[in-house]
């Protein structure tokens, strides 16, 4: 039988979740083409996010690569858009001339960002945050720029704000309503989010209108209403969205706020079906992903034929996570007269959880600081759940917690696991029994859970766990070190043992790897896995660096760099001050600063000036840009504190002269406080050291960035050359074990302090490391010193360097 044609008008994540569906059910009955306007093949909107945030890449948030639509015989144009579908000749026609003929056609061109209709609101430096193209704007921008302004205190003008601050921008976001995400969250909610912002830095002004976006021809600031003005380089409008129906219109269907569209998605036009946020059900267009996937289900089983219950409208929900903030809400969370509320509020540790009741059912909840019972309380506002016979207060108390019961193991077969694709606890219970999927991987292949914006990922792991009782594999829960490859980083690490690999080149060609240059995310790791196997041959590719370890100085928002030399545990004399007096005065750099680190940083530095400002200081580099030890912090210790119990000073000098120039899978910074006052900061480093009565405490995995982690007690030791070992080997198996860009605090938490402590407990074992360690630093040169003794020019080192 002769295929039909089908036509998708929009490559985004709704119409091409359709054409999945459809391919699941038959692959033979179209030839499908698709149109999206953007020059990329189908992406993660959701993920843009992370993107800004610098989490990941955008190759790394592609959902279907081009492979996919080859494979799955589809024809694909990209950077082109429909301008007409003539219903009375049956073709689509696009802005570059060309006529496709349809038998079907699915409309889903999404959405366009809200601009306000400000004057200035055409300058220079004005985006909205809705795709790729935005996203470049924005971190073109925090490289020339310093003052942001986000006009928009919801979900995604404050994931914009985030990555902004992220980029080390100045960020203010102005919101008109009194509380943040007051679509999402009751007045409580949004007060606790503000406040937790704030402490990241965030600034806001609430209850402001914007009149204004001043300047010449790029944005200089914005005038509000009440007479206020705020100075901006960029200015990212984030106040909403509109359903994206000017093609509808102009082919004659009816259109409101969005397309009309029936319970099976069809428009008023014969074989003209619209899906996503650019239809309307019911006088409602949705936004979020997990009903535009449930539309795009329907629409798939009626456009094959097949019977389906129809589209009835979707119970909405939001989850949002910023830099640790966890929150959630779902469903109608007002009250009146006849929805009453139950809350707990934990003030002192910030959680605030609501639920709203309408009779004896949930019709709404609000979490703030603990959303993990957001998929259980979702799952029954959904099924309008009766809960006469339970006892309410319990409601908001995690099921199974006096028992110590999972909670995957009280979830009914029903309840959704994944709320973007609608994937049921039975569903991922299904894959695994008549699959065989036993990892998250396997799980997000087979039923798409944990594909959109991944939040469920760690329910999914614990639900395979629960099926899978005494096979469930740890280990096999792999994560692929980056979208050129299905390889996860012990598999790369292993065939680089096994096969003796040498160089990044031999690893990509000899593993298969998918793109024959690597990728931003994978050259790096390669190149440090391949040198923390093989530290004594292996020769370190620089340009696979991060520009920054390429530089040995770190880039700034102006294209100058801040140089930072070492100054061992935090200790200087005379000498050294005066040498970076003069380099200061003849280099005439505009901002010296002594860093939290207790080091002193040069900012302003040309990169002409790079290598000259190294050779006349005749000094270590500090590091402060490396993947790498970066500091030893330390106080002043008993030879000058009268609290002081240990030798600070000293054991951060020999810590920080021992493991300079390491190179490990993230930063790493250490600190040694002489007493239990701990005030240098002890407690929140990678590796910190507290002085006791005869001896020192150890702490390990902390962090005082923006995920604040309180470092955990590993050993009490009596000595500095005990305290000397432990580091040694504990790093050492840190190298040896951790993901690239792994902290040290998720990496503790992700394999377990007592796991570490078994293996430093083993003398056999410790002594290898060190062992292995000390080969590692038996290498190590200061790459400027070796490159500035050279007498090369300055164009010969930066060629040598490699130039960013």
């Amino acid at each position: 039988m002769d295929k039909k044609k089908l036509v998708l008008i929009g490559n985004g994540m709704a119409g091409v979740r359709a054409i999945e569906e459809i391919l699941k059910i038959s692959n033979e009955l179209f030839d499908i083409t698709i149109f999206g306007s953007e020059p990329h093949p189908n992406y993660n909107r959701i993920l843009l996010s992370k993107v800004l945030q610098g989490d990941t890449a955008v190759k790394d948030i592609t959902l279907n690569d081009w492979n996919w639509y080859e494979e799955n015989n589809i024809t694909l144009y990209t950077d082109e858009t429909v301008t007409k579908i003539d219903s009375e000749m049956k073709v689509v026609l696009s802005n570059k001339g060309r006529e496709i003929p349809y038998d079907e056609v699915i409309i889903a061109t999404g959405s366009v960002p809200f601009i306000l209709p400000l004057p200035g609101a055409d300058k220079e430096g004005v985006t909205a945050f809705r795709d790729i193209k935005d996203t470049d704007i924005m971190l073109d921008a925090s490289k020339r720029f310093k003052k942001a302004a986000v006009i928009g205190g919801g979900l995604l003008g404050l994931e914009a704000a985030r990555g902004l601050l992220n980029l080390g921008m100045d960020v203010s976001v102005i919101h008109i309503a009194p509380t943040l995400m007051e679509r999402q969250l009751d007045e409580t909610a949004g007060k606790l989010l503000q406040k937790e912002l704030e402490k990241q830095g965030m600034k806001f002004l609430l209850e402001k209108a914007t009149e204004e976006i001043y300047g010449e021809e790029r944005v200089e600031g914005l005038k509000f209403k009440d007479g206020s003005n705020l100075e901006a380089d960029l200015v990212v409008m984030a106040v909403g969205i509109k359903p994206n129906i000017q093609l509808a219109k102009e082919s004659g269907l009816t259109v409101n706020r969005g397309i009309v569209v029936n319970d099976y998605l069809q428009t008023d036009l014969p074989n003209v079906y619209a899906v996503g946020e650019c239809a309307e059900h019911n006088g409602i267009p949705y936004g979020l992903v997990a009903p535009l996937y449930e539309q795009a289900k329907v629409l798939a089983h009626q456009i094959c034929g097949r019977a389906t219950a129809p589209y009835q409208g979707s119970v909405l929900s939001t989850q949002l996570k910023v830099s640790g903030v966890e929150v959630f809400s779902a469903g109608d969370f007002t009250e009146d007269e006849e929805k009453k509320s139950i809350k707990i509020f934990d003030e002192q540790d910030g959680i605030y959880k609501k639920i709203v009741l309408k009779g004896n059912k949930i019709v709404g909840a609000v979490l703030f600081g603990d959303s993990k019972e957001g998929n259980r309380l979702f799952s029954m506002i959904k099924k309008e759940a009766d809960i006469s016979d339970t006892e309410k207060i319990s409601i908001l108390q995690p099921l199974g917690a006096e028992a110590g019961e999972s909670l995957v193991a009280t979830m009914s077969a029903d309840e959704i696991i994944c709320g973007c694709n609608g994937v049921s606890k039975g569903a991922i219970i299904e894959a695994i029994q008549e699959k065989g999927c036993t990892s998250v991987d396997d799980i997000k292949a087979c039923t798409s859970a944990s594909r959109s914006c991944g939040g469920c990922k760690p329910l999914v792991s614990d639900v395979l766990q629960f099926a899978l009782g005494s096979d469930f594999d740890a280990s096999s829960q792999k994560e692929a070190i980056c979208s050129c490859t299905t390889l996860s980083r012990d598999e790369v690490v292993d065939e680089i043992k096994a096969k003796g690999l040498k160089h990044i080149r031999e690893v990509m060609n000899v593993l298969d790897w998918e793109s024959e240059e690597g990728c931003s995310k994978c050259r790096p790791a390669l190149n440090y896995y391949l040198g923390m196997v093989n530290p004594i041959e292996y020769e370190d590719e620089r340009e696979s660096r991060f520009v920054n370890e390429r530089m040995h100085a770190n880039i700034q928002k102006d294209g100058t760099y801040s140089v930072v030399p070492r100054m061992y545990g935090g200790v200087t004399n005379a000498k050294d001050l005066r040498k970076i007096a003069d380099v200061v005065d003849k280099f005439e750099i505009p901002l010296v600063k002594v860093t939290g680190g207790q080091r002193i940083d040069l900012f302003g530095v040309s990169k002409d000036d790079l290598p000259k400002v190294w050779q006349e200081l005749d000094m270590p580099s500090g590091y402060a840009y490396g993947k790498s030890l970066r500091t030893v912090k330390t106080c002043v210790g008993e030879q000058f504190c009268r609290f002081g119990t240990q030798d600070s000073m000293g054991l951060g000098i020999r810590l920080e002269q021992k493991f300079e120039g390491l190179q490990t899978p993230h930063k790493v910074k250490m600190a040694v406080s002489a007493c239990p006052r701990s005030c240098a900061e002890s407690g929140f480093k990678d590796i910190g050291f507290i002085g006791i009565d005869g001896g020192w405490e150890i702490y390990v995995g902390g962090n005082g960035g923006t995920h604040v982690r309180g470092g955990d007690l590993l050993y009490k030791v009596k000595t500095d050359e005990e305290a000397m070992s432990i580091t040694g080997a504990y790093l050492q198996y840190y190298r040896e074990t951790a993901n690239y860009l792994e902290r040290t605090s998720a990496w503790i938490e992700r394999i377990g302090l007592a796991h570490v402590q078994s293996v430093l407990d083993d003398a056999a074992k410790c002594k290898e490391l060190n062992a292995r360690m000390d080969e590692t630093l038996s290498v190590y040169k200061d790459p400027w010193k070796e490159i500035v003794e050279s007498k090369k020019t300055t164009k010969e080192l930066f060629e040598t360097v490699g130039n960013a």
